[in-house]
C-alpha cells in the first residue's frame, strides 16, 4: 500500500515526559507507515522552552495561525518544584495558557466513549462535549487579604478622568476580596467558536452561566451569545436542524444527567473547567478524552485532556515496565490529521484518520487494553498491555482494516 501524501503540514508540538515516548511510538508505529508525514515541528519541552525564553511555544501557535491546524503532546506547566529540577530560568507560563491567548481560542473537550467503558451515568449515550471558555474571570484574578475593619470599593477610571464606583463591602475585621474581569471581545470569540464549532460537528449547544446572581458580569455573557446568536447564526442553525439555548448553569446540570448525550455545553472558564473534569470521570479516565482549541477564525490545534504522565515517566526512567494509556493522544493525531484532510480536500487523509480511531476502539473492545482501563472495565478475563504493545495491538488492528 502507498503512503498517503500531505499537501500541507500539520504543526507538530512536541512535548514532556511519558507523553513525549508515547509520541515518538505512535508516529513510529502508527502513523509514519501509512502516511509521508507532513509537519512543521517545534519541541515543546521544558528544557527547550527553558533555552529559548519560551519563545519557541509563542513561535509553534504563529505558526498554527498560518497552517490552520496543529496537533500538541501533553507539556509542563512549572511549579517551584519543576524550576529546581529543571534549573529553569524562571518560572515559564502554562504552554496552552499562551497558545489559547495567541490563537483567541475556546477549548472544546469531549469524552471517548467506548465499550466495555461504560459511564457512571447510564443514560449517557453519546459524548457531551465541555466548551470551555478560556479566557479571565477566577484565572486573571486580583485578591487581597483584608487585615483588618475598613471599607472596599470596586473602582473603574475613565480614559476621560470620570470614576464608577461601588461599594463591595463595609468589614469589621478580617476577610478576603477577590475582582475578576472579563472583556467583550473574547466573549465574543467565545460564542463564533462554539457557534462555528456546532455546525462543525453538527451538535446543539446549550449554554449556561448564573445571571439571577450575576446580573451584570454573568447577564454580559447571556446576552452577547444570544445577540451573535440572532445575528449571525440563526439561519444557519436552523436550517442544520440545531439547538441552540441559554439555560442556569444550576438546571443545566440537573438537566444534563437526565439527557442522552450528544451536544456542546458551553461553560465560562471555572466552570467548563469542572465540569469537564465531572464528564471525564463519569465516562471512565481523563486518558479517554479529546481536547481541541478552536480560533474565532477557524484555526483548530487538537490535543490529550490530560498531562504529562509523570509517574509513569519516573517509572521508565527506571527501566520498570509501564502500561500507559494513549488514546487521547491518538485522538489528537487523528483529530488532526482528519481536519488537515478536510481542509485540503484529501480524502483518504480522512478515512484514514476514521480507521485509526475506529482499530483503537476495538482494540479495546477486542479485551486488549492498558491498566487504567482494565480496573474500570465491565468486560472479563482481559489483557493487560504495556504502553508499546498496546499500541502495537493497535497496529495490528488497523493493518486488518487496510
Amino acid at each position: 500500500m502507498s503512503k498517503i501524501e500531505m499537501k500541507t503540514p500539520l504543526v507538530e508540538m512536541d512535548g514532556d515526559e511519558m507523553t513525549r515516548i508515547l509520541w515518538k511510538m505512535i508516529k513510529e508505529e502508527l502513523l509514519e507507515p501509512y502516511i509521508e508525514l507532513k509537519t512543521e515541528y517545534y519541541d515543546l519541552g521544558l528544557e527547550h522552552r527553558n533555552e529559548t525564553d519560551d519563545q519557541v511555544t509563542i513561535d509553534s501557535a504563529e505558526a498554527t495561525k498560518k497552517y490552520g491546524v496543529a496537533v500538541k503532546c501533553a507539556t509542563i506547566t512549572p511549579n517551584a518544584a519543576r524550576v529546581e529540577e529543571y534549573s529553569l530560568k524562571e518560572m515559564w507560563k502554562s504552554p496552552n495558557g499562551t497558545i489559547r491567548a495567541i490563537l483567541d481560542g475556546t477549548v472544546f473537550r469531549a469524552p471517548i466513549q467506548v465499550k466495555g467503558i461504560e459511564p457512571c451515568v447510564k443514560n449517557w449515550e453519546k459524548p457531551i462535549t465541555l466548551a470551555r471558555h478560556a479566557y479571565g474571570d477566577v484565572y486573571k484574578n486580583t485578591e487581597i487579604r483584608v487585615p483588618g475593619p475598613g471599607k472596599a470599593e470596586l473602582v473603574f477610571k475613565n480614559s476621560d478622568g470620570t470614576e464608577i464606583r461601588e461599594l463591595i463591602q463595609e468589614f469589621d475585621g478580617p476577610g478576603i476580596i477577590q475582582g475578576i474581569h472579563n472583556k467583550d471581545n473574547s466573549i465574543i470569540s467565545f460564542a463564533r467558536s462554539c457557534f462555528n464549532y456546532a455546525l462543525d460537528t453538527k451538535q446543539d449547544i446549550w449554554f449556561a452561566t448564573k445571571d439571577t446572581i450575576s446580573k451584570v458580569y454573568d447577564h454580559r455573557f447571556k446576552d452577547i451569545f444570544q445577540e451573535i446568536y440572532e445575528n449571525e447564526y440563526k439561519e444557519k442553525f436552523e436550517s442544520n436542524g440545531l439547538e441552540y439555548f441559554y439555560t442556569l448553569i444550576d438546571d443545566a446540570v440537573a438537566r444534563v444527567m437526565k439527557t442522552k448525550g450528544g451536544f456542546i455545553w458551553a461553560c465560562k472558564n471555572y466552570d467548563g473547567d469542572v465540569m469537564s473534569d465531572m464528564v471525564s470521570s463519569a465516562c471512565g479516565s481523563l486518558a479517554m478524552m479529546t481536547s481541541v482549541l478552536v480560533s474565532p477564525t477557524g484555526v483548530y490545534e487538537y490535543e490529550a485532556a490530560h498531562g504529562t504522565v509523570q509517574r509513569h515517566y519516573y517509572k521508565h526512567l527506571q527501566g520498570e515496565e509501564t502500561s500507559t494509556n494513549s488514546v487521547a493522544t491518538i485522538f489528537a493525531w487523528t483529530g488532526a490529521l482528519r481536519k488537515r484532510g478536510e481542509l485540503d480536500g484529501i480524502s483518504e487523509l480522512c478515512s484514514f484518520a476514521d480507521k485509526l480511531e475506529k482499530a483503537t476502539l476495538s482494540t479495546i473492545e477486542s479485551g486488549k487494553m492498558t491498566k487504567d482501563l482494565a480496573l474500570i472495565t465491565s468486560m472479563k478475563d482481559v489483557t493487560v498491555l504495556n504502553s508499546q504493545n498496546f499500541i502495537k495491538a493497535i497496529r495490528e488492528s488497523l493493518d486488518a482494516m487496510l
